[in-house]
């Protein structure tokens, strides 16, 4: 990857503007000047600023995750935010929203303050995700609105899901004054007390305590009534069943507001994968890897407009953390690197969704979801952008890993579609030597 921090002038040749608000396409250059859109022709002749050729290449908006983990403060062994953002880079990501499973966890306004300020020399935006309750504990609210005031963009215990109904009724509540959304683990953990992979027909037959998908249902079946009383904002994270995606569906139909996200390893792996791998821990991840049947109807909630938005929920971990018994393991594995390629794969090559509605969803709705000003791809405009195609067939490797983490169960499988270069904060960044 390289980074020419010290270039803040391109002159992107030959590309084509895919605007996914308006889900239009043209062909153009687009020439950059101090980290802004100074034209945007069909032909331009910069002069010496140097050329990056987009030829067969579509130029969109910035791409965001809004489901990340970059462990930063507490956890530098699995990730940094510079590290994190490095792979966010590689992955076409010019934005990021991260979690607050921290230590501390970013339950205070100094933490928040921290995150944005060790990620500014990136060329990524990290936007932190600050915690519901103090500690994550789930006991006492937190100070929503000065962790807003510092730079949060939503609330959320993470990996803890927020198991005390009236603290989520009043969490709900700061939401509906805040405009910000609360965002759910969704699990009734008295459900899985100790479960480490789906419960079914396979973790039967491998003798592994399971998660039922019972439990995520329940959840977000309380938090649906909770947002509905309350006219609070509930983003599901990291849907994962298809009565989880019904129960979604109606709530939409009745007016609640709520929202909801689908992870890319979710699209690509099933239940079975614990059992073919032999055990591999990197097919360890929670919500886990549920069933054939979940996955479409994951494939089919994102096509009609059910599920919003794409994520990653990128969970780096050590390798010693990684390399124990499945039991043992953390879950988690990560994601930004392999996303687009899984979204190739999964949805765009099927013709389950186009490459518009792909891009709208890694773009325009997490924004969106989080009250986000979305990029422009108009002359004047800050350059927040994302080169890329949705054709290239490719393997990707363990060379292609720029987390400081290598937990992935993708190294060797086939991809569809490449990131090739971002541009943001008046830096590009390219991934010409993949």
């Amino acid at each position: 990857m390289s980074d020419a921090a010290s270039t803040p002038d391109v002159l992107l040749k030959g590309g084509t503007l895919l605007d996914p608000e308006p889900g239009t396409r043209r062909r153009a250059d687009v020439l950059i000047r101090d980290g802004i859109i100074a034209q945007v022709a069909e032909a331009i002749d910069a002069g010496d600023v140097p050329v990056y050729d987009c030829t067969d290449r579509l130029i969109a908006p910035g791409w965001m995750d809004m489901h990340v983990h970059f462990r930063e403060p507490g956890y530098e062994h699995k990730e940094t935010i510079a590290t994190g953002a490095r792979a966010a880079a590689a992955g076409g990501f010019t934005t990021v929203a991260c979690m607050p499973n921290t230590d501390p966890p970013i339950h205070t306004r100094d933490v928040v303050e921290f995150i944005l300020e060790r990620a500014a020399p990136t060329p990524v935006d990290v936007h932190p995700i600050a915690t519901v309750s103090k500690e994550r504990a789930g006991n006492e609210l937190a100070e929503l609105a000065d962790l807003q005031e510092g730079g949060a963009v939503a609330f959320s215990d993470d990996g803890s899901p927020v198991q005390h109904a009236g603290l989520m009724r009043r969490a709900l509540e700061y939401s509906s004054m805040l405009e910000r959304p609360i965002i759910n683990h969704m699990e009734e953990l008295t459900l899985n007390p100790h479960g480490h992979m789906h419960e079914g027909v396979v973790s039967s037959r491998l003798g592994v305590a399971g998660i039922p998908g019972l439990a995520e249902e329940v959840m977000i079946a309380r938090d649906i009534e909770l947002a509905a009383f309350t006219g609070g904002h509930i983003h599901v994270a990291h849907i994962s069943t298809a009565r989880a995606v019904e129960l979604v569906r109606r709530a939409k139909a009745e007016g609640v507001p709520i929202t909801a996200e689908v992870c890319t390893h979710h699209l690509a792996l099933i239940d079975e994968a614990v059992e073919t791998t032999g055990f591999s821990t990197h097919t360890k991840m929670h919500p886990p890897l549920r069933t054939d049947d979940d996955v479409a109807a994951l494939k089919e909630g994102l096509r009609d407009g059910t599920i919003d938005a794409l994520c990653t929920d990128h969970a780096p971990h050590a390798s010693f953390e990684k390399e124990v018994e499945f039991a043992a393991a953390p879950f988690g594995i990560l994601g930004l690197e392999t996303a687009w390629g899984l979204i190739g794969r999964e949805l765009i090559a099927p013709g389950l969704l186009s490459v518009e509605d792909a891009v709208r969803k890694l773009t325009v709705a997490p924004r969106q979801i989080l009250r986000l000003p979305m990029p422009a791809l108009d002359e004047g405009a800050p350059a927040t952008l994302t080169i890329f195609d949705a054709t290239t067939r490719w393997t990707f490797t363990a060379a292609h890993i720029r987390s400081k983490s290598e937990n992935t169960p993708f190294v060797g499988d086939e991809l569809v579609g490449r990131p090739w270069a971002i541009y943001n904060k008046g830096r590009f960044v390219t991934n010409d030597e993949w």
